[in-house]
């Protein structure tokens, strides 16, 4: 197979959204080992904010995006298992998802089964599996736990909120503004607060009558640190997960014994799905309960992929409700 070209959002250097450019690049044939995808939809996420603004500094020009979905056009030397025309997804831990065609290691791929969407796909690869693993192997979600979580009408959030409803827990969710109230309730929480309205620690402690969190799932950092950590009921669990707006201030662990022994941890997906095995089982379990209607993906955008600055722009200014996708605008990776 001979080199090609496609498009591609690119950056070179870190800044606001207006980095972001659309370029033409160079395709070689996929290595050994390797497949090439035609992308179909592309997720936006805020890790490809933190990767663009420098939060999370790496070498330049630089590709944003961790997840997409799309159709197997080439096969290189060694893999098994895949064939031209098949669809597929994946999320890696390194960027480079925002482009229309892209080799990629074979076992970065997880298969889709005929009922799942190629958007629904790109919408839940990173933020589904994180679901997963928050809820299901971070903290276990049993039963009338408590649990609080925050952006509940977000990507993550409205699925975190989801799940848990599912796995039977009571469900307090925080939304940026009153209009998100119907969404965050839609997706399943039993009760929810706004921020900057609501006092987040009485309102908590109203509702629960005085019981308090076991667990409160925090993506947005700085902003809400303090206040998630006074959510919690003695030997609650404090998961960081995301750093919407900023890092989280340093803590002293004496900290943590003083809010009643608590536990926290800052948990990465990428520990979670670190072999082919883990992966797997973990897409299983997310489009079982996909299929099964338990869990609905909402997609609130959809952009055309040249028009990722504005994507990145709406999510970063809180426009945004449910998951974003990026359509890249030629079914066969050309102009």
């Amino acid at each position: 197979m001979r080199s090609e070209f496609c498009n591609a959002i690119v950056f070179h250097q870190h800044g606001s959204a207006e980095v972001l450019k659309w370029e033409r690049q160079q395709l070689p044939a996929p290595g050994r080992g390797e497949l090439q995808l035609r992308q179909t939809a592309i997720g936006v996420n805020f890790i490809d904010i933190y990767d663009r603004s420098g939060l999370y500094p790496r070498p330049l020009p630089e590709t944003p995006g961790r997840e997409a979905a799309g159709v197997v056009v080439a096969l290189g030397r060694g893999v098994r298992g895949f064939k031209v025309g098949q669809r597929v997804a994946y999320v890696l831990g390194a960027a480079g998802a925002y482009r229309e065609r892209r080799n990629i290691d074979a076992n970065h791929l997880v298969k889709l089964p005929p009922d799942i969407t190629d958007e629904q796909a790109a919408a839940l690869m990173l933020k589904g599996l994180t679901a997963e693993y928050l809820l299901r192997r971070t903290y276990r979600v049993r039963r009338a736990d408590q649990v609080l979580i925050h952006a509940a009408a977000g990507g993550v959030g409205s699925l975190l909120t989801q799940w848990a409803r599912f796995l039977g827990a009571k469900v307090m969710g925080i939304v940026g503004s009153e209009a998100k109230i119907a969404m965050a309730t839609r997706q399943g929480c039993h009760q929810v607060f706004v921020a900057g309205r609501d006092d987040i620690v009485e309102s908590v402690r109203r509702y629960t009558r005085g019981r308090m969190a076991d667990v409160v799932y925090d993506s947005v950092g700085k902003d809400t640190f303090g206040d998630s950590l006074n959510c919690l009921r003695p030997r609650g669990m404090m998961v960081s997960f995301g750093n919407a707006s900023g890092p989280p201030p340093p803590i002293a662990p004496l900290e943590l014994a003083r809010h009643g022994s608590l536990f926290l941890t800052r948990p990465s997906l990428f520990d979670y799905i670190a072999t082919r095995e883990a992966l797997e089982a973990a897409a299983r379990a997310m489009f079982a309960l996909v299929r099964a209607k338990k869990l609905r993906v909402h997609i609130g955008q959809r952009y055309a992929l040249a028009d990722a600055a504005q994507a990145h722009s709406d999510l970063e200014m809180r426009r945004t409700v449910g998951a974003c996708v990026l359509i890249p605008s030629s079914p066969d990776g050309g102009d």
